[in-house]
């Protein structure tokens, strides 16, 4: 039927209504909003342009989408029509332009559309996005309908009906209110598992609204305060949009239930309060219930205030009075944390121990009640898990919501908030980021390493976060891996040396300076071996090498992998996380064991022999990984000496199954008292019992000129100059420079995966300095142009940045879409540039990067890494502001064949040996093998007197005289001891160092 004839219809229908009810619709009902007509006024395009667009977990989910002409169109002559085969999840978006306003749709009622029914009884999911900066960081509300019908049908979809998404935010929500005056649009996901077709036409906003769907109340979830005295419920006012509001609004209140008993512990209140007609925004109201004291000790008690609001929303929920514990001896902080431990774990119930035992994620809350109500004993932010705005002071305030839901629970145990900030607050826009533990292994300075935890602890725990998800202490055996970035190199003896980075983070080894406001618990991951992973052995996705298997014997093990987690508890690190991977010890007898499931690595080595005090978290979902159904995963993991689980959004189910698993003996009851005890030992040495709520006094320093210098400094010593022909490097201000090259002049580039969001994005993500803009700080002559398309003639010299783009985990696994050459465009800018002047190309990545067919055209080579937000640190040692001094942390191959390749093999013959790097602005010493003697012999004498930093400055001019003897031309004769060499210092062995050292002199 044409739209014509539908409306004719309706004219009829209409003309049957009684004349009041036809006024009243008129009066009531304003005129209907096109949203979506199809005729084609709407375009194909994507952000920042208004437009629709399709998307899909892959290429092949996306819909094939047209605007067709259809004489049964309900509106119009087009409709919009598509064809669809999802196997994963796909659909189409209707964005508004990114710079033009929000649009305002708080006075309608809903949102309808026709669609044309297939009868196939599909569902149809509808989402509406609602506030942010555009389309695309808006906040998601959904509801369905379904394809349960034939021909063409109006879709009526009040507003109502729509709820917040749980499962997924593209900024991690925002204020879980459907405002509908800064809409950004809609979008339509289409069934899965379906071959089909659809039509749909003339989407429109219809209805008027009424009060309560523009007028909100809104009040604090928990109010506390001490035994007698008297709280204050605050009862505020909300609008959508600046209008007054137009009725009264009246709350109706009254206590009643909660674990306090009305008469003895409080004074029973009820009554009413009101918004008169014309009220605003931020208006408020104030209810209060009065406290009695009795002077025993007690647990927190609760006094729910039962709300009826008319005329408005009603609050999520009814807010509640707590009472707060008192005079019970784990709240006595001159009591020793052992003895406040003990007393507290008496006093749980198993359902609480098993609470503290579980971790969820911040984006899981939809009902942040549930933090008391599953008892829960941490959430975290995943990678790009973000308030909005993504600052300091929301991510403080979210941290403190969170930790008032907790106070509401009879012990009001504190929560543990963990991140993921790997290299700096990654997660936070403004902070300083680091360069990733790649670049910190080549800088080769502990002290230096430990300031960069200090930073990052500071910046970390200003923002209300206690408890980091590092330092990564892998030893990355195979740069195919995804996550080689994460580990300070291939050396175990370099991992240790960089271990300094957890007194950064925690300060005094015992804990006692835990509580200060900038210092976080660390955790040593991944336990153990999953920089070990043999390539192809991964069973996740596509992935292949992260997750994978680690093959080892048991010597290997203990020499590589464990010997750094060593350290690590001699260190005190505060928690330890167990890696993804499987370990497979030749020789025990059991094949591949997942490590969440090793009780004899866990318990065994970890706990006892090691005497690791801390607690043991699991990875994101690691025990699913572990054979069997979810309540064999728990048990396992639980009874492999596992202390808290990260279940992101399976947290309750994880809870009940622990404490079933328990009740029926499968779970010692002694093993989850431990569990527990380790936990509350942690949060009493942060000091989160007496100060739960973010402490913001350091929130200045964020991003701060000091945090910055020192993470300038890190990108500087991290640079590794691997070839400096005829001294190219340093430049010269006086010089003219060509710039080209995609790394050169974008900051997500340079920074990596883990920033802002878990994969990290190319682009102007974070506040910062690109290498580019180093460069022209420095006062340099610069001529940028990306892709070289412009004219080299009449410049001296060119530097070429190249390199990866970001990733992250298995994701960036070699075979996974990765390698490790550079791109088609990378290779076109070096060609270009160096072959039109002397040129330096500097890799800008998480590994090595296979340059070798090109090394001969290159004049210098400097291998970047992935520095950050600081690239003036680069700049830096460009223009010999500072010295280059970094050295390989990971030897860098000739072809990807070689691979793994590391120190101490026995065939070793690399494009640069581990240890490998040029220095500028100081001298290789003279006298050839005749000062060689005398450096091993005083390098010998210094071992025996203890004065290391003696033996490595000898070692260092040792490194020298043979590097400047290679020429850059080195053998496997002389790769192989010059790499051995740096293995023996990093040991303490300096003259054993320079006897290597002088092995591959003469080799070479």
């Amino acid at each position: 039927m044409r739209r014509t004839a539908l409306l004719a219809c309706a004219t009829l229908l209409t003309g049957l209504l009684p004349v009041a009810a036809q006024a009243a619709q008129a009066a009531d009902a304003p005129t209907p909003v096109p949203v979506d007509r199809f005729e084609g006024e709407v375009p194909f395009a994507e952000q920042p342009a208004g437009g629709i667009f399709t998307w899909g977990s892959d290429t092949d989910d996306r819909p094939a989408l047209s605007l067709t002409a259809r004489p049964d169109a309900p509106e119009g002559e087009k409709v919009l029509t598509g064809a669809y085969d999802i196997s994963g999840w796909g659909g189409f978006t209707h964005d508004f332009a990114a710079a033009e306003p929000a649009h305002d749709w708080s006075a309608h009622e809903g949102i309808r559309l026709w669609w044309e029914g297939r009868g196939s009884g599909k569902r149809i999911v509808l989402e509406l996005k609602d506030g942010g900066a555009h389309g695309e960081a808006s906040e998601l509300w959904t509801t369905s309908f379904t394809d349960d019908f034939t021909g063409w049908k109006q879709i009526e979809l009040p507003f109502a009906r729509f709820t917040y998404r749980t499962d997924y935010q593209p900024v991690g929500g925002i204020d879980q209110i459907l405002g509908l005056t800064e809409m950004w649009g809609y979008a339509v996901t289409l069934p899965t598992g379906f071959q089909g077709e659809f039509a749909m036409d003339n989407v429109e906003l219809y209805g008027k609204a009424d009060q309560s769907r523009r007028v909100f109340v809104t009040t604090d979830p928990v109010v506390t305060l001490d035994e007698g005295g008297t709280a204050t419920v605050e009862l505020t006012l909300g609008t959508s949009g600046a209008a007054p509001t137009d009725q009264p609004v009246t709350v109706t209140y009254e206590t009643a239930g909660g674990s306090a008993t009305a008469g003895e512990d409080y004074t029973p209140v009820q009554g009413t309060v009101t918004f008169p007609a014309g009220s605003l925004s931020g208006d408020t109201r104030t209810v209060r219930v009065v406290t009695r004291k009795d002077r025993a000790a007690e647990h927190a008690e609760t006094i729910p205030l039962r709300l009826t609001v008319a005329g408005a929303k009603a609050p999520a929920e009814n807010p509640q009075v707590v009472v707060d514990a008192h005079g019970l001896p784990y709240l006595d902080p001159k009591l020793p944390v052992r003895k406040r431990v003990a007393d507290l774990v008496a006093r749980m119930s198993l359902a609480e121990k098993a609470g503290q035992m579980t971790q969820a994620e911040r984006g899981a809350m939809a009902n942040p009640a549930d933090i008391a109500g599953q008892a829960l004993g941490s959430l975290l932010s995943g990678g790009g898990s973000t308030p909005t705005p993504n600052t300091a002071a929301a991510w403080a305030k979210m941290i403190d919501g969170f930790q008032l839901r907790a106070q509401a629970t009879r012990f009001q145990i504190p929560l543990i908030y963990g991140v993921d900030a790997v290299h700096g607050h990654n997660n936070l826009s403004g902070a300083t980021v680091m360069p990733h533990n790649i670049g910190l292994g080549a800088a080769r300075d502990p002290g230096l390493t430990q300031r960069t935890g200090a930073v990052t602890a500071a910046e970390v725990r200003a923002t209300g976060v206690p408890w980091d998800f590092a330092p990564c202490l892998c030893v990355t055996r195979d740069e195919r891996w995804g996550r080689s970035y994460e580990s300070f190199g291939e050396d175990p003896a370099l991992v240790k040396a960089m271990d300094t980075v957890i007194q950064g983070f925690q300060g005094h080894r015992s804990g006692k300076d835990l509580d200060r406001g900038d210092k976080v618990l660390a955790t040593a991951k991944h336990y153990v071996g999953d920089g070990g992973t043999a390539y192809g052995s991964s069973s996740t996705g596509t992935y292949t090498t992260d997750q994978g298997v680690t093959k080892v014997t048991r010597g290997e093990l203990e020499a590589v992998h464990l010997s750094p987690f060593k350290d690590a508890v001699d260190r005190g690190v505060g928690t330890v996380m167990p890696s993804y991977s499987s370990l497979d010890v030749i020789g025990d007898g059991r094949g591949p064991v997942k490590m969440h499931a090793r009780g004899d690595m866990i318990d065994g080595v970890l706990k006892d022999r090691l005497g690791f005090d801390g607690f043991v978290i699991s990875d994101w979902n690691g025990i699913d990984q572990i054979p069997g159904d979810r309540a064999s995963d728990v048990r396992t993991s639980v009874n492999a000496g596992l202390d808290m689980i990260m279940v992101p959004y399976d947290y309750k189910e994880f809870r009940t199954t622990l404490i079933d698993e328990v009740v029926e003996g499968r779970v010692p009851q002694a093993r989850v008292d431990d569990a527990v005890a380790r936990i509350l030992t942690q949060k009493f040495r942060l000091g989160l019992f007496e100060k739960p709520y973010a402490d913001t006094a350091g929130a200045a320093a964020i991003g701060s000129a000091g945090h910055r210098a020192v993470a300038r400094e890190a990108v500087a010593k991290s640079q590794v100059l691997l070839k400096n022909d005829q001294g190219l490097l340093p430049l010269r201000k006086s010089q003219k420079v060509y710039v080209a090259g995609s790394n050169a002049d974008d900051i997500g580039n340079q920074s990596g995966g883990w920033t802002i969001t878990w994969q990290g994005a190319s682009g102007d993500i974070a506040p910062g300095t690109t290498v580019l803009e180093g460069l022209r700080e420095a006062g340099g002559d610069i001529t940028y142009s990306q892709d070289a398309s412009a004219p080299t003639s009449g410049h001296d010299v060119g530097v070429v940045v190249v390199g990866e783009t970001p990733y992250a985990e298995g994701v960036g696994d070699v075979g996974n879409g990765h390698d490790l050459e550079l791109s088609a465009a990378d290779k076109a800018a070096v060609d270009k540039v160096c072959g039109a002047m002397k040129c330096a190309v500097l890799i800008v990545s998480g590994r090595p990067q296979l340059v070798g067919d090109r090394l001969g055209e290159i004049d210098s080579l400097v291998a970047s890494w992935l520095p950050g937000t600081e690239g003036s640190g680069v700049a830096d040692v460009l223009y010999g502001r500072r010295p280059f001094t970094g050295r390989l942390p990971v030897t860098w191959p000739k072809s990807e064949a070689q691979l793994p390749i590391n120190v101490g093999d026995t065939s070793y013959d690399p494009q640069f040996p581990y240890g490998w790097g040029l220095t500028t602005l100081t001298k290789a010493p003279a006298g050839g093998e005749a000062t060689l003697k005398a450096l091993g012999a005083a390098a010998r004498a210094a071992e025996k007197a203890g004065a290391d930093a003696t033996g490595r400055a000898l070692v260092d001019k040792a490194r020298l005289l043979v590097q400047e003897r290679t020429g850059g031309h080195l053998t496997a004769a002389s790769a192989r001891p010059f790499a051995e060499a740096e293995h023996l210092v990093l040991t303490g062995r300096h003259g054993a160092a320079v006897a290597k050292l002088t092995a591959a002199y003469r080799a070479a």
